[in-house]
C-alpha cells in the first residue's frame, strides 16, 4: 500500500545530461544518488534550508576528516564546521573534493569554447535560484589523480552503470545535483549522461 503522506514515499529524480535539480532533505533522509551509464561526474552542492549562506564546503569536509578521499563513514561539512551529511554507502569510492565547477571562464580558458557552454555552475545556481560567483562542489565519481610530484591530472571516473552514494541528511538542506556537462576532456568518459537521485523518507 502507498502510503497516503507524501513524506513517506519514495521520490525518485532523473537529471538529463547537461542539467541540474533541487531535492529539498529533512534530517534523517537518505539520498542515493546513481551513475545510471557509468563515467558520469556528479556535481554535489547543498546549502542549509534556513540560513542559506550555510553551504557544504569541500574544504572543510578535508579538514575535519583529516584526508583527500571520502570513505564510509566520513561526515560532509558545512563551511560552519557543521555536519551537513553522513556517507552510509559508496559502491565506487573515488571522488573529488578539489576542482571547482565548471563555468564558462573554464571552458574558454581549456578549450576556447565557454560561449554558451552548459555548466555545472550555472544549472546549480539555477537549480538553487542563487547567483554564486564560483561553487566547488562535492563532485562525485570525479578521478582525480595526485601523482608523486603534486600535479594533479583528471582521468575517466571509475564508476560503472548502476553505481551509487548513499547520504543521510545531519539537518534541514537544499540540495543541488549536476550531471556534469565536460565532454572534452576524461571527465565524463568524453560525454554527458543522465543520473538519478533516489530520496528515501525517514525510517
Amino acid at each position: 500500500m502507498t502510503p497516503s503522506d507524501p513524506s513517506l514515499r519514495q521520490r525518485r529524480i532523473t537529471i538529463p545530461p547537461f542539467s541540474g535539480d533541487l531535492i529539498e532533505m529533512r534530517p534523517g533522509e537518505r539520498l542515493t544518488i546513481i551513475d545510471d551509464e557509468g563515467g558520469q561526474v556528479v556535481d554535489f552542492f547543498a546549502e542549509s534550508a534556513t540560513e542559506p549562506d550555510e553551504i557544504l564546503s569541500s574544504g572543510v569536509t578535508i579538514d575535519c576528516n583529516e584526508s583527500l578521499r571520502l570513505n564510509v563513514g566520513d561526515t560532509l561539512y558545512s563551511d560552519r564546521y557543521q555536519p551537513m551529511f553522513d556517507l552510509i554507502e559508496d559502491t565506487v569510492g573515488e571522488h573529488d573534493l578539489l576542482h571547482p565547477c565548471c563555468r564558462p571562464e573554464m571552458y574558454d580558458h581549456f578549450y576556447d569554447n565557454g560561449a554558451n557552454h552548459p555548466s555545472c555552475l550555472q544549472n546549480l545556481n539555477t537549480a538553487l535560484g542563487r547567483d554564486r560567483g564560483t561553487i566547488t562542489p562535492v563532485n562525485l565519481f570525479m578521478h582525480t589523480v595526485i601523482h608523486p610530484d603534486l600535479t594533479i591530472s583528471v582521468e575517466e571516473p571509475l564508476s560503472k552503470a548502476g553505481d551509487h552514494v548513499t547520504l543521510v541528511a545531519r539537518m534541514h538542506l537544499r540540495v543541488a545535483l549536476a550531471a556534469c556537462s565536460v565532454t572534452e576532456s576524461k571527465c565524463n568518459s568524453g560525454r554527458s549522461t543522465s543520473v538519478t537521485a533516489i530520496l528515501d523518507p525517514v525510517v
